[in-house]
């Protein structure tokens, strides 16, 4: 007997747009359809959009002036510039001017005559080849970037190159095995019953790979197996640094497909999205190739393998909007609405998507479960450490003698992963700083890469583990140049929606532009903005900053409080 549904939502918005058939999706994909089309502003063409799915105008204006693909005008060819971390540590962000001049136009702007727009976004997933940039589609790699655009030089766009470290892999078997997909599945469907999955990935003891670490039997079970239970891929993968997700979409995307069943499978859902960031379209391309051959070959549908099990997915774009990578602003960007942050209590698992009971699993944690049911819990709990078990893919930058991605057991040295398998900095550069887990992770210094590879580790030494992308600095970039990198990216990022991170990054970007330290004001910002935050994102900014302060040993004097 499934509980009784909460009761309904007294947001305005979500209540009409249930009475209009839930046009969520058709609402996004219009505006994006109409924004490729005009350089103007989003005031003179989002509201008659909102009207022609049977929203008001305001419906429209809010996600199209909120979402950066939106908001930013197009001109007849769009190039997208990465100005994340890891291209900003290719060359100390100076190839944004450089592109800016070879191309006419500063960012977020058009040229005079609407041929070519240019958008400064955080992360391509090119963090093994920066700086980076997409001509329309078309990825640009490299020091010769503002050439490739231009069509001086040759594009160049190499492929992620991907290793093993653990002799058996759980997540790159399908990529550098060819292990076939789809061979745990039918079996299980068929012939074992929901409880066998949940009580293998329980025993395995999974957790989310999106960052907070959530245990995953935990988030399953929580759902109550309530039918109406919706099961969402998250492959909005935002960290700069990391480009795990997009690997694993590119290069597999029917592992991530069969693990997104599996799951949907444990919790009773009927129904699994996959949300792919805008920034990866090749990773869009990708995965819905995927889903049309999966339903071709009965895996998905009505009758999956001639059972009664129904699981439905869809492939859904994302929009432009780090923010969205946490699980409550995702649920609101799938509805249509602005992608921000909303309170918790409920949680998803409770009052979700159109207030259904919602599991967000990221891409990396849903590649896993095949591995785990077919070998069995028991054999991935032996891997990794006792309270942080299984393995993970680590990502390293383009500053690295050998960058890639590759799948280490949780546990393993930081240091290792830096001088073995990165082979340390490319040209014999010297390590200044280590940033892990993304801009907001934390960093560390290089005398202080003897920490194991876990949330706990990284914790106990100023970081976290994120979705473990490491980015190099080497020591021709300035500290205080790389200080005002993260505050421009809160900033940049925040959603605006709690007063402690949309003002708190603005001031501290303010701060971290002066020409002096930032007094002891900033320390009540900093613990307004830790304490206070409406999410994760506003309460890791602070620790983020500190852990950069200690890592540079005094150079960044007043930002350690």
């Amino acid at each position: 007997m499934t509980a009784p549904r909460p009761a309904e939502s007294s947001d305005a918005f979500r209540a009409l747009a249930a009475r209009r058939g839930r046009p969520g999706d058709r609402l996004m994909a219009s505006l994006a359809r109409v924004r490729a089309e005009t350089a103007e502003s989003p005031r003179a063409w989002a509201p008659s959009v909102g009207i022609q799915v049977g929203l008001p105008a305001a419906a429209a204006l809010g996600p199209a002036s909120y979402f950066a693909d939106f908001a930013t005008p197009h001109g007849r060819r769009h190039v997208r510039v990465c100005a994340a971390t890891a291209c900003f540590a290719a060359e100390g962000g100076r190839h944004l001017a450089g592109v800016e001049a070879a191309l006419g136009v500063a960012a977020g702007n058009v040229t005079p005559d609407g041929e070519t727009s240019l958008q400064a976004v955080h992360c391509l997933g090119y963090c093994y080849a920066g700086p980076a940039a997409l001509d329309g589609d078309a990825p640009r790699t490299g020091p010769a970037l503002a050439a490739q655009l231009t069509g001086r030089e040759p594009p160049r766009a190499p492929e992620i190159p991907a290793a093993d470290a653990t002799g058996d892999p759980v997540l790159l078997g399908g990529v550098l095995c060819g292990e076939a997909p789809w061979q745990v599945w039918p079996g299980v469907v068929t012939a074992r019953g929901p409880d066998a999955v949940h009580r293998e990935v329980a025993v395995s003891g999974l957790r989310g790979r999106g960052g907070a670490g959530f245990r995953v039997a935990a988030k399953w079970a929580a759902a109550g197996r309530d039918p109406d239970t919706v099961v969402v891929a998250n492959g909005d993968e935002g960290d700069p640094g990391s480009y795990a997700d997009r690997l694993l979409m590119e290069a597999d995307p029917d592992r991530v497909l069969e693990g997104l069943a599996l799951a949907c499978f444990a919790c009773g859902a009927r129904r699994g999205v996959v949300l792919v960031r805008s920034e990866y379209p090749r990773a869009l391309a990708r995965m819905r190739e995927a889903l049309e051959q999966a339903y071709a070959a009965g895996h998905l549908g009505s009758h999956v393998h001639g059972t009664d099990t129904a699981v439905d997915v869809q492939v859904v774009r994302g929009a432009g909007s780090y923010v969205t990578g946490e699980e409550t602003a995702l649920i609101a960007s799938l509805e249509g609405g602005r992608g921000c942050a909303r309170p918790r209590p409920p949680y998803p698992t409770r009052r979700g998507l159109w207030d259904a009971p919602t599991v967000v699993n990221n891409v990396e944690t849903l590649a896993a479960v095949p591995w785990i049911v077919a070998r069995g819990g028991g054999a991935y709990a032996r891997r990794g450490t006792a309270e942080e078990t299984g393995t993970k893919l680590v990502c390293l930058s383009e500053r690295f003698a050998r960058p890639g991605a590759y799948e280490v057991e949780l546990g393993t040295s930081v240091r290792r992963i830096v001088t073995e398998l990165g082979g340390g900095l490319r040209d014999g550069a010297e390590l200044a700083v280590l940033q892990v887990g993304g801009p907001l992770g934390g960093f560390l210094a290089a005398d202080a890469l003897d920490v194991p590879l876990t949330e706990a580790g990284l914790s106990a030494g100023g970081a976290a583990l994120g979705h473990a992308g490491l980015v190099a600095f080497d020591r021709q970039v300035d500290p205080r140049d790389l200080l005002r990198h993260i505050w421009e990216f809160a900033a940049a990022e925040s959603c605006g929606a709690c007063s402690p991170c949309r003002v708190g990054s603005r001031r501290g970007l303010e701060l971290a532009a002066g020409p002096l330290p930032p007094g002891p004001a900033y320390g009540r910002l900093a613990r307004v903005m830790a304490e206070a935050s409406l999410c994760a994102f506003g309460r890791r900014i602070p620790p983020a900053v500190r852990s950069l302060a200690r890592a540079c040993e005094g150079r960044l004097a007043g930002w350690e409080q």
